[in-house]
């Protein structure tokens, strides 16, 4: 944690070398001296410490200085920093402006020049004050923070993905916390840069204006550039599925690499809790099993390259070849896909306009805490909705879920239906769709359509968050590799017409289990045609492709 500050000023060197030599003296092991030889100069000083969040404990100043003298420079600080204790280093013939500063501008105390020795005119004194400060202190948060407004879509998108990628911050609303005053100082202090929002402010005393998440990604320290060009297994998705294989892969001796588009953990790393996961009789949230997944990954040297966008790929002999977004290449002799599905979108007026803006598409974890006394609305009846809905109303004061079908049964877990029926704020709608949004900033209400009346309810509403199903995002791998009519990527023996092997194949026998139409080339969890979806299935299928590809690379 960053020590308090302690800020003398003074414009005569002398002077200010020896209160400075005397602060650090005494206060050194607990404080942080700094100085600055003139008023403005310590004005600046200051601001920059209100946008690090840095405290600050003391300010002394000396009376006589040009252009602003120490009790204008005092009551300028206090301003921003209305808890330090203010002092003055007088002369004698400045002892009247002194005590009347004491008694009318509120100066805590004053020092006389010289103060010699410092046992007995100094350090007695600022004792008392240091004790005082101490006393009601309390240390300010020192990581990132991120300043924005709610109903920003690119705020949101950045909060998510630090929520996801588990780098720790706190997010201020500049206008859900106007009347702060804490706030308004930052925004006093951050000037005509406050507009560029989000603001992104590190303890180091940097700043990202109008920032995205590959650019937060780079300053806090999280991979987006391949250490090396070429891996024994090179992993696209960082999902349950691909996350199982890199721990399966590398602990096995494997170099192992994930690219991973937005944050590990995937969709099962958006879920608010998963109860029904082998091991954890309590249940867990996805963002725990996506920390401790990347956690063990890395502890047997996976690489995760996150957020990053592979754009296609390509074989030449052996080597399979991924080109990312940033046209950075990475070869590898075996390549899985690992990329999972992404929520289908919801097809109503007004939908596109106010995404991240009050509409949301899946578990919106990050917005949780915003919902405190609102209505919320949940679509789609599967686990995800289920765990959503259940989160949500620890805040919200009502929960309504919309499915277009008579129940939940056929889709959603028996054990989350129960205790959907057990929440007294959330309510369930059947025969239930969206039919338009409204809204000029941000969602204020919703039209819902209901199919067995034919009728149209306009309702208010704060926030949406839409699970309707989900479709593979498998564009990139253009023709190289077989799928089926919705993208889903076929493998094994869903390659094999009338017992021929796939058009293009290579090798002389049949494709292993999870493995495509290119040799070398595995698909696992939810992209996959056919599978279970399922996190412990996807978990189950990236640790069992590991040994097909243990297989192909002896061959290799």
């Amino acid at each position: 944690m960053a020590k308090p500050i302690l800020l003398t000023v003074d414009d005569d060197p002398d002077v200010l070398r020896a209160i400075e030599r005397d602060l650090r003296t005494q206060y050194g092991a607990e404080y942080r001296v700094i100085s600055s030889d003139s008023p403005q100069g310590a004005l600046d000083l200051l601001k920059g410490l209100k946008v690090r969040n840095d405290g600050v404990a003391l300010l002394l100043a000396d009376q006589r200085m040009p252009h602003l003298d120490g009790v204008g420079f005092l009551q300028a600080a206090r301003l921003m920093f209305p808890d330090a204790k203010r002092t003055l280093l007088t002369a004698y013939a400045d002892t009247n402006a002194a005590i009347s500063a004491i008694n009318q501008a509120n100066i805590d105390y004053f020092f006389m020049k010289p103060w010699d020795p410092p046992a007995e005119h100094l350090y007695p004194q600022l004792d008392d004050l240091l004790d005082d400060w101490q006393a009601s202190y309390r240390p300010a948060f020192q990581g990132i923070r991120v300043l924005g407004t709610r109903w920003s879509p690119r705020c949101y998108e950045l909060r998510d993905f630090l929520a996801r990628s588990h780098v720790p911050y706190q997010w201020i609303d500049v206008e859900g916390s106007a009347n702060d005053p804490e706030t308004k100082l930052l925004l006093e202090a951050l000037g005509p840069d406050a507009a560029e929002l989000p603001v992104v402010l590190f303890p180091d005393g940097a700043k990202l204006l109008n920032s995205a998440p590959a650019e937060v990604a780079q300053k806090v320290g999280l991979r987006t550039r391949a250490e090396t060009s070429f891996y024994d297994l090179a992993i696209v998705g960082g999902g349950p599925a691909g996350l199982a294989a890199a721990v399966y892969g590398a602990s096995e001796g494997l170099h192992t690499v994930i690219v991973e588009r937005e944050a590990p953990g995937g969709q099962a790393g958006m879920s608010s809790r998963i109860e029904n996961y082998l091991g954890f009789p309590s249940g867990l949230s996805g963002g725990d099993l996506a920390r401790r997944a990347v956690t063990q990954a890395r502890r047997f040297g996976v690489e995760i390259l996150a957020p990053q966008t592979v754009v296609n790929m390509r074989t030449e002999g052996s080597y399979r070849i991924i080109k990312l977004a940033d046209d950075s290449e990475i070869s590898c002799h075996a390549l899985m896909i690992a990329t999972g599905v992404q929520w289908r979108r919801l097809d109503a007026p007004g939908i596109d306009r106010l995404q991240g803006a009050g509409v949301y598409y899946g578990g919106g974890t990050t917005e949780a805490l915003s919902c405190k006394g609102e209505m919320v609305y949940v679509v789609g009846g599967a686990n995800s909705a289920g765990q959503a809905a259940m989160n949500f109303s620890k805040y919200a004061e009502r929960v309504v879920i919309l499915v277009r079908g008579d129940s939940l049964s056929s889709t959603m877990s028996q054990y989350l239906i129960d205790q959907i029926k057990e929440t007294p704020n959330i309510q369930l709608w059947t025969h239930a769709s969206v039919a338009e949004v409204h809204g000029d900033t941000h969602l204020e209400e919703i039209s819902v359509l209901c199919s067995d009346t034919s009728k149209v309810e306009r309702v208010p509403a704060s926030s949406m968050f839409i699970f309707i199903g989900a479709l593979p995002r498998t564009e990139w791998l253009g023709d190289a590799i077989e799928r089926d009519d919705r993208g889903f990527i076929l493998t094994g023996p869903d390659l094999m017409q009338a017992g021929e092997r796939p058009r293009k194949w290579t090798l002389d026998r049949d494709p292993f289990l999870l493995e495509t139409n290119v040799p070398g080339v595995f698909a696992v969890g939810d992209v996959r045609h056919g599978s279970v979806k399922r996190v412990a299935s996807g978990v189950g299928e990236g640790s069992v492709a590991v040994q097909f590809i243990h297989q192909y690379l002896s061959k290799v």
